[in-house]
Protein backbone atom coordinates (compact mmCIF):
# COMPACT_ATOMS: atom_id res chain seq x y z
CA UNK A 1 0.00 0.00 0.00
CA UNK A 2 3.21 2.26 0.72
CA UNK A 3 4.55 1.33 -2.39
CA UNK A 4 1.25 2.79 -4.55
CA UNK A 5 0.98 5.75 -2.24
CA UNK A 6 4.84 6.82 -3.31
CA UNK A 7 4.26 5.98 -6.59
CA UNK A 8 0.69 7.72 -7.28
CA UNK A 9 2.40 11.26 -8.39
CA UNK A 10 4.74 9.41 -10.82
CA UNK A 11 1.83 7.77 -11.98
CA UNK A 12 0.12 10.77 -12.39
CA UNK A 13 3.01 12.99 -14.05
CA UNK A 14 3.23 10.32 -16.47
CA UNK A 15 0.12 9.91 -17.24
CA UNK A 16 -1.06 14.14 -17.98
CA UNK A 17 2.38 14.74 -19.87
CA UNK A 18 3.16 11.37 -21.69
CA UNK A 19 0.07 9.31 -22.22
CA UNK A 20 -2.34 12.06 -22.63
CA UNK A 21 0.35 13.97 -25.26
CA UNK A 22 0.73 10.38 -26.96
CA UNK A 23 -2.95 10.00 -27.47
CA UNK A 24 -3.72 13.18 -28.72
CA UNK A 25 -0.76 13.14 -31.23
CA UNK A 26 -2.72 9.46 -32.80
CA UNK A 27 -5.89 11.52 -32.69
CA UNK A 28 -5.13 14.21 -34.51
CA UNK A 29 -2.78 12.00 -36.49
CA UNK A 30 -5.68 9.62 -37.66
CA UNK A 31 -8.52 12.40 -37.95
CA UNK A 32 -9.20 15.11 -40.23
CA UNK A 33 -10.41 18.48 -39.44
CA UNK A 34 -14.15 17.32 -38.78
CA UNK A 35 -12.77 14.52 -36.24
CA UNK A 36 -13.57 11.59 -38.80
CA UNK A 37 -10.94 8.94 -39.50
CA UNK A 38 -8.39 8.96 -42.32
CA UNK A 39 -4.94 8.11 -43.14
CA UNK A 40 -4.01 10.85 -45.46
CA UNK A 41 -2.05 12.68 -43.46
CA UNK A 42 0.15 9.67 -42.32
CA UNK A 43 0.58 8.94 -46.50
CA UNK A 44 1.61 12.40 -47.09
CA UNK A 45 4.54 12.04 -45.08
CA UNK A 46 6.25 10.29 -47.68
CA UNK A 47 6.29 13.40 -49.96
CA UNK A 48 8.82 14.56 -47.35
CA UNK A 49 10.78 11.54 -47.04
CA UNK A 50 14.24 13.50 -48.65
CA UNK A 51 13.78 15.86 -45.28
CA UNK A 52 13.49 12.59 -43.18
CA UNK A 53 17.01 11.17 -44.96
CA UNK A 54 18.47 14.47 -44.35
CA UNK A 55 17.54 14.44 -40.68
CA UNK A 56 18.67 11.37 -40.60
CA UNK A 57 22.16 11.84 -41.85
CA UNK A 58 22.97 15.14 -40.16
CA UNK A 59 21.97 13.93 -36.46
CA UNK A 60 24.09 10.06 -37.39
CA UNK A 61 27.10 12.46 -37.95
CA UNK A 62 26.85 14.39 -35.03
CA UNK A 63 26.53 11.31 -32.99
CA UNK A 64 29.54 10.08 -34.57
CA UNK A 65 31.40 13.15 -33.64
CA UNK A 66 30.11 13.36 -30.15
CA UNK A 67 31.04 9.82 -29.52
CA UNK A 68 35.04 9.94 -31.19
CA UNK A 69 35.30 12.99 -29.07
CA UNK A 70 33.42 12.12 -26.08
CA UNK A 71 35.43 8.44 -25.50
CA UNK A 72 38.66 9.77 -24.85
CA UNK A 73 37.53 13.01 -22.69
CA UNK A 74 35.24 10.56 -20.58
CA UNK A 75 38.15 7.81 -20.16
CA UNK A 76 40.63 10.15 -19.40
CA UNK A 77 38.08 11.99 -16.68
CA UNK A 78 37.93 8.37 -15.08
CA UNK A 79 41.62 7.94 -14.38
CA UNK A 80 41.87 11.76 -12.53
CA UNK A 81 42.17 11.50 -9.03
CA UNK A 82 38.34 12.37 -7.52
CA UNK A 83 39.02 15.60 -6.42
CA UNK A 84 40.02 16.53 -9.88
CA UNK A 85 37.24 14.57 -11.73
CA UNK A 86 34.74 16.61 -10.08
CA UNK A 87 36.00 20.23 -11.38
CA UNK A 88 36.52 18.48 -14.49
CA UNK A 89 33.03 17.27 -14.41
CA UNK A 90 31.57 20.80 -13.43
CA UNK A 91 33.47 22.17 -16.38
CA UNK A 92 31.95 19.50 -18.99
CA UNK A 93 28.67 20.73 -17.29
CA UNK A 94 29.15 24.37 -17.07
CA UNK A 95 27.65 25.57 -21.24
CA UNK A 96 24.43 24.13 -20.23
CA UNK A 97 23.81 25.83 -17.24
CA UNK A 98 23.51 28.95 -20.15
CA UNK A 99 20.43 29.24 -22.23
CA UNK A 100 20.25 26.95 -25.22
CA UNK A 101 19.19 29.96 -27.50
CA UNK A 102 21.97 32.16 -26.32
CA UNK A 103 24.80 28.75 -26.78
CA UNK A 104 23.38 28.92 -30.21
CA UNK A 105 23.00 32.50 -31.35
CA UNK A 106 26.92 32.59 -30.39
CA UNK A 107 27.92 30.50 -32.63
CA UNK A 108 26.06 32.17 -35.12
CA UNK A 109 28.85 35.06 -34.20
CA UNK A 110 31.38 33.20 -34.70
CA UNK A 111 30.81 31.54 -38.11
CA UNK A 112 29.07 34.71 -39.80
CA UNK A 113 31.20 35.87 -43.25
CA UNK A 114 32.89 38.90 -40.67
CA UNK A 115 32.74 36.32 -37.54
CA UNK A 116 35.85 35.60 -35.34
CA UNK A 117 36.80 32.30 -37.18
CA UNK A 118 36.68 34.53 -40.58
CA UNK A 119 39.07 37.25 -39.25
CA UNK A 120 41.58 34.81 -38.22
CA UNK A 121 41.58 33.72 -41.41
CA UNK A 122 42.17 36.74 -42.92
CA UNK A 123 44.78 37.22 -40.36
CA UNK A 124 46.92 34.23 -42.17
CA UNK A 125 45.63 35.17 -45.73
CA UNK A 126 43.17 32.60 -46.28
CA UNK A 127 39.48 33.21 -46.41
CA UNK A 128 36.43 34.19 -46.00
CA UNK A 129 34.39 31.29 -45.75
CA UNK A 130 30.99 30.68 -45.85
CA UNK A 131 30.39 28.50 -42.82
CA UNK A 132 27.11 29.83 -41.16
CA UNK A 133 23.63 28.60 -43.11
CA UNK A 134 25.45 25.46 -44.40
CA UNK A 135 25.08 21.75 -43.23
CA UNK A 136 28.00 21.89 -41.34
CA UNK A 137 27.50 24.31 -39.53
CA UNK A 138 23.97 22.32 -38.48
CA UNK A 139 26.47 20.00 -37.24
CA UNK A 140 28.54 21.85 -35.07
CA UNK A 141 25.89 23.19 -33.50
CA UNK A 142 24.27 19.86 -32.31
CA UNK A 143 27.60 18.31 -31.48
CA UNK A 144 28.88 21.54 -28.98
CA UNK A 145 25.19 21.30 -27.53
CA UNK A 146 24.65 17.63 -27.43
CA UNK A 147 28.18 16.85 -26.16
CA UNK A 148 27.74 16.51 -22.94
CA UNK A 149 24.73 14.07 -23.20
CA UNK A 150 27.39 11.75 -24.81
CA UNK A 151 30.66 12.37 -22.30
CA UNK A 152 28.10 11.95 -18.62
CA UNK A 153 26.55 8.72 -19.57
CA UNK A 154 30.50 6.91 -21.01
CA UNK A 155 31.74 8.58 -17.84
CA UNK A 156 29.32 7.08 -15.10
CA UNK A 157 30.40 3.42 -17.11
CA UNK A 158 33.97 4.08 -17.41
CA UNK A 159 34.51 5.16 -13.61
CA UNK A 160 33.22 1.63 -12.70
CA UNK A 161 35.90 -0.25 -14.45
CA UNK A 162 38.23 -0.23 -11.56
CA UNK A 163 41.76 0.38 -12.40
CA UNK A 164 42.94 -2.85 -11.23
CA UNK A 165 41.26 -4.51 -14.18
CA UNK A 166 43.56 -2.42 -16.40
CA UNK A 167 46.34 -3.65 -14.82
CA UNK A 168 45.79 -7.67 -14.94
CA UNK A 169 45.42 -6.86 -19.10
CA UNK A 170 48.98 -5.56 -18.52
CA UNK A 171 50.28 -8.26 -16.67
CA UNK A 172 48.60 -10.55 -18.91
CA UNK A 173 50.66 -8.75 -21.85
CA UNK A 174 47.81 -6.78 -23.25
CA UNK A 175 49.52 -3.22 -24.71
CA UNK A 176 47.74 -0.09 -24.29
CA UNK A 177 45.68 -0.73 -27.81
CA UNK A 178 44.60 -3.83 -26.62
CA UNK A 179 43.72 -3.23 -23.64
CA UNK A 180 41.52 0.27 -24.77
CA UNK A 181 39.90 -2.59 -27.72
CA UNK A 182 39.85 -5.95 -26.00
CA UNK A 183 38.72 -4.77 -22.27
CA UNK A 184 37.69 -0.98 -21.91
CA UNK A 185 35.42 -1.15 -25.08
CA UNK A 186 33.60 -3.73 -24.04
CA UNK A 187 32.70 -3.27 -20.80
CA UNK A 188 31.70 0.66 -22.13
CA UNK A 189 29.14 -0.53 -24.10
CA UNK A 190 25.79 0.09 -22.02
CA UNK A 191 27.70 3.88 -21.63
CA UNK A 192 28.19 3.95 -25.85
CA UNK A 193 24.28 2.83 -26.75
CA UNK A 194 23.25 5.33 -23.98
CA UNK A 195 25.23 8.05 -25.07
CA UNK A 196 24.42 7.20 -28.72
CA UNK A 197 20.43 7.29 -27.48
CA UNK A 198 20.82 10.93 -25.71
CA UNK A 199 22.77 12.41 -28.63
CA UNK A 200 20.84 11.17 -31.61
CA UNK A 201 17.31 11.16 -30.37
CA UNK A 202 17.26 15.30 -29.47
CA UNK A 203 19.47 15.88 -32.81
CA UNK A 204 17.29 14.04 -35.03
CA UNK A 205 14.19 16.73 -33.56
CA UNK A 206 16.05 19.55 -33.21
CA UNK A 207 14.97 23.11 -35.00
CA UNK A 208 16.60 25.51 -33.33
CA UNK A 209 20.25 24.67 -34.11
CA UNK A 210 19.12 24.27 -38.16
CA UNK A 211 17.19 27.63 -38.36
CA UNK A 212 19.89 29.43 -36.27
CA UNK A 213 22.80 27.64 -37.68
CA UNK A 214 21.49 25.97 -41.36
CA UNK A 215 19.34 28.98 -42.48
CA UNK A 216 16.19 28.20 -44.55
CA UNK A 217 18.15 25.74 -47.43
CA UNK A 218 18.06 23.46 -44.35
CA UNK A 219 15.10 22.14 -43.40
CA UNK A 220 15.08 19.59 -40.98
CA UNK A 221 12.78 17.30 -39.77
CA UNK A 222 12.34 19.14 -36.05
CA UNK A 223 11.59 22.93 -38.43
CA UNK A 224 8.94 20.77 -40.61
CA UNK A 225 7.04 19.65 -37.31
CA UNK A 226 7.37 23.48 -35.93
CA UNK A 227 5.63 25.09 -39.26
CA UNK A 228 2.72 22.85 -38.91
CA UNK A 229 2.03 23.89 -35.56
CA UNK A 230 3.17 27.79 -35.48
CA UNK A 231 4.24 28.88 -38.45
CA UNK A 232 2.10 30.08 -41.71
CA UNK A 233 1.33 26.44 -42.89
CA UNK A 234 -0.58 25.67 -39.89
CA UNK A 235 -1.84 21.90 -40.04
CA UNK A 236 -1.80 20.20 -37.07
CA UNK A 237 -3.21 16.94 -38.25
CA UNK A 238 0.05 16.84 -40.63
CA UNK A 239 2.33 17.96 -37.65
CA UNK A 240 0.86 15.17 -35.68
CA UNK A 241 0.91 12.73 -38.41
CA UNK A 242 5.10 13.57 -39.49
CA UNK A 243 5.37 13.38 -35.80
CA UNK A 244 4.00 10.33 -34.94
CA UNK A 245 6.21 8.65 -37.81
CA UNK A 246 9.10 10.57 -36.44
CA UNK A 247 8.13 8.70 -32.87
CA UNK A 248 8.42 5.07 -34.82
CA UNK A 249 11.68 5.85 -36.35
CA UNK A 250 13.48 6.82 -33.18
CA UNK A 251 11.76 3.43 -31.08
CA UNK A 252 13.04 1.37 -33.97
CA UNK A 253 16.30 2.61 -33.54
CA UNK A 254 16.20 2.50 -29.82
CA UNK A 255 14.96 -0.79 -30.17
CA UNK A 256 17.87 -1.82 -32.46
CA UNK A 257 19.83 -0.15 -30.00
CA UNK A 258 19.34 -2.00 -27.40
CA UNK A 259 19.64 -5.19 -28.99
CA UNK A 260 23.91 -4.34 -28.06
CA UNK A 261 23.32 -3.18 -24.96
CA UNK A 262 24.87 -5.17 -21.94
CA UNK A 263 23.40 -5.56 -18.55
CA UNK A 264 25.21 -3.14 -16.47
CA UNK A 265 26.31 -5.36 -13.82
CA UNK A 266 28.72 -6.58 -16.63
CA UNK A 267 30.68 -3.59 -16.14
CA UNK A 268 31.18 -4.73 -12.49
CA UNK A 269 33.08 -7.74 -13.54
Amino acid sequence: MKVKLISAPYLVWMAVFIVVPLIMVGYFAFTDGNGHFTLEYIADVAQYTNIFIKSIWLAAIATVICLVVAYPVAFILTRLETKVQGTMLMIVMLPMWMNFLLRTYAWMTLLGNNGLINRLFELVGIGPFKMLNTEGAVVLGMVYNYLPFMILPLYSVMVKIHKSILEAAADLGCNSRETLFRVVLPLSLPGVNSGIIMVFVPAISTFIISRMLGGGGNLLIGDLIEMQFLGNSYNPNLGAGISLVLMVIILLIMTIMNQFNDDDDKVLL
